[in-house]
């Protein structure tokens, strides 16, 4: 008799789960964990073709998966597949491995049982149900009375600090404060003018960092030393064009909100502005003088505003329902004979560290998945850690060429920084998690993009950022 491996997958959480099922004589088999996702709970049994029935029962309780076939029978409401023979071929390869008489635990590290993971994963893009054009219209509209019906109020704390910087402060004390104080971005404030001005942020360092390294550059280490943050942000116009007449360079408007504009408007502005926050600004003055600086938004705030919304009735946003992979969001790997059309960027931790900044600024993007040979994910490098070469000095001495990126995530996973150890920044999901669990985790803080992994063998399969969703959620 031919046995088709095939993969279950209950992502819902729990304690102790099991699958039951027509294949099992509708005994308890037991489901393991994820290595990395210990809400996601799967096995491999080896089915004959056919029809058949199962359900899931997660401490103690008989569940199963509306997102996948189901139908009511005499014991209740259960899940159904119907394997065919397409994947004989699988069977002479499996044979030393998988068991006709029971499931296969996750837990086996080799690369066979990779391959079957990736061949028979249940949650294919052929296979996943896709969300309707009216169900997207009708959630976006929601969406959007939602966030133009709330104000930017909502996002201040009761509590908490906003860091700004003097426009004349020399550029090295900028780099030490935005790694001493964990922050990647600062509004500028400028007391000749008495108003904010503008902002600083990671990218700036590592514009900085590439400028250093440029043969002929105006700018050396020992400037850095009295180098100020508006003469930079000079340099920068010039660098970027940014002139108008010989001499003179244009002055760019402050991206900021205040706490009366809407939350769309909120979104609206951080998505033009390219950057992660803007600044929430607050004057009594008619003018708009001595305005005060009452917090800095992120979309991550105001996605934590939508989940708190729509939690207790999920039901008005159906698109929350669905599972990522029906979801036309977040950028992902090309599929063979497939055109992709927004590349993922990913790089091996030998790579360079000035490929990786050559890389973020190019492609435009926050944050680059490393990966090993075998396209695991081993960590994310984004555009903040930049700072951490301002520990020691290191940005005095080090050479990005022959510095990989390894090297330098360990200059950033520093134990004993004020700020903690740095391995929980890398924060992954599946394909198969609805959109509402991988909203929640995006709206959590520090959290800015979600690394798509396939279960056990951790491939990158796409990435999903807070960008990535507003622009989703509001069509554009």
């Amino acid at each position: 008799m031919v046995l088709i491996p095939y993969r279950f997958v209950w992502p819902y959480g729990g304690r102790a789960v099991y699958i039951s099922g027509s294949f099992t004589g509708w005994t308890q088999w037991p489901m393991t964990p994820i290595e990395g996702c210990p809400t996601v709970f799967q096995t491999i049994c080896s089915l004959p073709p056919g029809y058949h029935q199962f359900k899931f029962v997660v401490d103690g309780e008989w569940r199963h998966d509306e997102h996948h076939p189901f139908i009511t029978s005499s014991i209740g409401t259960v899940n159904t597949i119907l394997l065919t023979h397409e994947s004989e071929h699988l069977q002479a390869m499996l044979s030393p491995q998988v068991s006709p008489s029971g499931p296969v635990s996750m837990d086996v590290e080799n690369e066979v049982f990779q391959q079957v993971v990736r061949v028979s994963d249940t949650i294919s893009p052929e296979s996943s149900p896709m969300i309707s054009k009216s169900d997207l219209r009708n959630s976006r509209d929601r969406v959007s009375e939602f966030l133009s019906k709330h104000l930017a109020y909502e996002l201040l704390p009761e509590s908490g600090r906003v860091i700004a910087l003097d426009v004349e402060l020399p550029v090295k004390q900028a780099f030490h404060i935005f790694h001493e104080q964990g922050i990647s971005m600062a509004p500028l404030w400028d007391f000749s003018k008495g108003k904010f001005v503008g902002v600083l942020s990671a990218q700036d360092f590592i514009l900085i960092m590439k400028e250093l390294r440029r043969h002929g550059s105006n700018l050396t280490e020992e400037e850095l030393e009295t180098h100020t943050i508006s003469a930079w942000k000079e340099a920068k116009s010039y660098l970027n064009g940014q002139t108008n007449g010989p001499g003179r360079v244009i002055s760019r408007g402050l991206v900021h909100a205040g706490p009366d504009d809407s939350l769309k408007e909120v979104v609206l502005r951080i998505l033009e502005s390219g950057f992660a926050t803007i600044p929430i600004l607050h004057s009594s003055s008619v003018d708009g003088s001595n305005p005060h600086l009452l917090h800095l938004a992120s979309l991550s705030g105001v996605l934590k505003c939508i989940c708190r919304f729509f939690k207790h009735s999920p039901s008005s946003l159906s698109v929350l329902q669905f599972p990522l992979s029906a979801v036309p969001l977040g950028s992902w790997a090309p599929k063979i004979g497939e055109p992709n059309q927004r590349p993922l960027a990913i790089m091996r931790s030998n790579a360079s560290l000035s490929a990786a900044l050559n890389l973020l600024i190019q492609a435009r993007v926050s944050a680059i998945p490393i990966v090993d040979d075998n396209d695991s994910l081993v960590d994310v490098y984004s555009r903040s850690d930049i700072t951490s070469l301002a520990k020691d000095r290191i940005y005095t001495h080090i050479n990005l060429e022959e510095t990989t990126i390894h090297q330098a995530l360990q200059y950033r996973d520093d134990p004993f920084s004020p700020y903690g150890y740095h391995n929980q920044r890398c924060h992954m999901c599946l394909r198969s998690d609805p959109l509402h669990k991988v909203l929640e985790k995006l709206s959590q803080p520090g959290v800015r993009r979600l690394v798509v992994v396939e279960a056990g063998s951790k491939r990158v399969e796409g990435i999903v950022s807070l960008t990535d969703v507003f622009q989703f959620l509001l069509g554009s």
